[in-house]
């Protein structure tokens, strides 16, 4: 048994988990947006430039939900004036004489600008703009852009005010709603548009930091210069967490995977809750605030104004923080809320990376998930640690580390043998059908239909011999096989035709013959082959055999045509009976190349493919 699976880190690391949840609609029916937070990868161009729009279209929605609630703040400040007011008439004076100094009174075309981008949004989002040129389309200038940033910088940090924005709350009321339809993260982005921004493939809280200026987060990329592939991922911050007791929190759950294939996912039924030693707040983005992480909590002291009530050691059980809800009336949100919310989304990231993953058998493997309540109870997944640590570093993991160890071995050990098993606080959570992989042989292609071959060319009747020429060497002969030289009764006789004047009784002639020349059907066949006294394999040769009767040795031919291709170059060489014409054909065949035995009347010319022929 193998306590880790190969190839998780499409879902164990930070850059895997942001590109992979992506897909998670062609494997099920479910929104990532809805239990993820939106995370982009800043080393490609294109993922930096949906970052930037991204931050862009957050930041006018944000300015929309500053006017919806500036009339709520704007009361309560009205209020406190008045009190002011009562105490000392003076103080009045001098207040509103230094806030209008200190504040900039920014112009209500910040609304407009911020209203016109939040419409543009939901017609991309109902794909209302598939029907509008691009030419016509009113996108707001990059000078537009830079001024809007700023502008929306002054405006959350209070340093600025649009003042009387009565006659767009409507309006913007009306947009946020829409916002909101359609995208289940409006309520955690809040107004501050903060991102945190993470290393890609590290883990334990390492370099992660929190900023709310686009400009400085890319300048932190772009300044990064060690040759690592996708080095940074920058997420969406929820801002508007569940907090206890002013302080903020998150939950390690571990689930179990036996088996990739079918995946077999187990629940744990216990988790526990971390701590951060801070109270909350958005006005410091320092990391021992926002980072629940015990590797970057333990490291600090817990803050003085914290609540006594949390423990010293930063950590609750899952069974303690149920208890807390039962005593806010709110007991019944767990079982019906945050627990099945947690497993569903363990189930679909799961099912993501199942094709990524090496699907081992006897293997397991204990993961540790990250989790996040808002303000709703909603649970957001953060992350998905492997090897999670099992170091009994407080009294809460002491208890429920070992705990989780040995219900463990219960699962993939002692359930092997006996199905109806103790198994501790492990559920079943998922069991995928099994799944019959085809075989695969390698490839097995069959190509069917007829084929189509070239026709041959016929060669013209040749009636005369160039003998003065010396034969053609081996090397320059066709290879072919011989079955091309034997008759073919339906194609008639071949193109060669030899004289009928030229006799002979008992002279036989070897001659080399083209292997694609076919002679005519009152020609016997019989192979020659046989090595060669010096261990060379000689060729095969024709034997022509001719009859007894005089004749007249016919004319040399003139020089062949150069036109005339090889094939029609080679022509058969006969020997008529007569001494005089015998030595002629012996001057022509003793070239180089060629062979004459004792008696003259035996020739032999290498690289031959052929047949021997005697007449009918």
């Amino acid at each position: 048994m193998l306590n880790h699976y190969g190839k998780t880190a499409a879902f164990t690391t930070k850059i895997g988990l942001c590109v992979n949840m992506r897909s998670l609609p062609w494997y099920v029916q479910a929104n990532p947006d809805s239990f993820f937070p939106r995370c982009y990868g800043l080393c490609t161009k294109n993922e930096k430039q949906e970052f930037l729009d991204d931050f862009r279209r957050t930041a006018a929605s944000s300015i929309l939900k500053w006017v919806v609630s500036h009339q709520t703040c704007k009361g309560k400040l009205k209020s406190k004036q008045e009190e002011d007011s009562d105490r000392d008439p003076g103080h009045e004076t001098d207040t509103g004489t230094t806030e209008a100094k200190e504040l900039i009174d920014l112009s209500k075309q910040l609304i407009d600008n911020a209203c016109k981008v939040c419409q543009t949004y939901l017609e991309q989002q109902q794909h209302v703009d598939i029907d509008t040129a691009e030419d016509t389309a009113e996108d707001l200038t990059e000078d537009e852009w830079n001024d809007l940033t700023q502008q929306y910088y002054s405006l959350v940090h209070g340093n600025a005010v649009i003042s009387n924005p009565r006659s767009y709350l409507s309006q913007c009321q009306a947009l946020l709603n829409k916002i909101t339809s359609i995208n289940p993260q409006t309520e955690i982005d809040g107004i501050r548009n903060i991102w945190i921004i993470k290393p890609a493939a590290k883990s334990r809280g390492r370099d992660i930091v929190c900023m709310d200026r686009v400009e400085e987060i890319l300048e932190l990329v772009a300044t990064d210069h060690l040759p690592s592939r996708n080095k940074w991922v920058v997420q969406k911050y929820i801002e508007t967490p569940l907090l206890i007791y002013d302080t903020k929190f998150d939950i390690r759950q571990w689930f179990l995977v036996t088996d990739w294939n079918p995946l077999t996912i187990w629940f744990y039924k216990e988790s526990y809750l971390r701590f951060s030693t801070q109270r909350f707040s958005l006005d410091n983005l320092d990391s021992a605030i926002h980072l629940c992480n015990n590797s970057v909590q333990r490291h600090l002291q817990n803050a003085d104004d914290r609540s006594p009530l949390l423990p010293g050691h930063n950590m609750w059980t899952s069974t303690k923080f149920r208890e807390y809800l039962q005593h806010r009336g709110r007991g019944a949100v767990w079982s019906s809320l945050i627990y099945p919310s947690m497993k569903r989304a363990i189930t679909n990231t799961m099912k993501v990376a199942q094709d990524h993953v090496e699907a081992r058998k006897n293997s397991f493997e204990l993961y540790g998930a990250d989790f996040i309540l808002g303000k709703d109870f909603k649970p957001w997944l953060i992350e998905i640690n492997s090897s999670p640590t099992m170091h009994p570093s407080t009294p809460v993991t002491a208890q429920l580390c070992a705990q989780v160890q040995e219900d463990t071995i219960k699962v993939v050990v002692d359930r092997k043998l006996d199905r109806n098993c103790d198994i501790g606080n492990f559920e079943l959570l998922w069991r995928q059908p099994a799944v019959e992989l085809p075989p695969f042989s390698g490839s097995d292609l069959c190509v069917e239909g007829v084929s189509f071959r070239k026709a041959k060319k016929q060669l013209t009747p040749m009636s005369s011999f160039p003998l003065a020429t010396p034969l053609l060497s081996a090397t320059q002969l066709p290879k072919a096989r011989c079955p091309l030289v034997l008759p073919d009764p339906a194609r008639g006789s071949s193109g060669v035709t030899l004289p009928q004047t030229w006799r002979g009784k008992d002279k036989v002639l070897y001659c080399a013959f083209p292997a694609c020349m076919q002679l005519s059907a009152k020609w016997s066949y019989s192979p020659r082959r046989g090595p060669e006294p010096g261990g060379r394999i000689l060729p095969c040769a024709r034997h022509l055999q001719l009859t007894d009767r005089p004749a007249p040795w016919p004319a040399p031919a003139q020089t062949w045509p150069s036109e005339r291709s090889p094939l029609q170059a080679h022509a058969p060489v006969a020997s008529p009976r007569g001494k005089a014409v015998t030595s002629s054909v012996l001057q022509s065949l003793r070239a180089p190349g060629n062979s004459v035995d004792s008696q003259g009347a035996r020739y032999h010319v290498p690289g031959c493919v052929c047949g021997r022929v005697r007449p009918a």
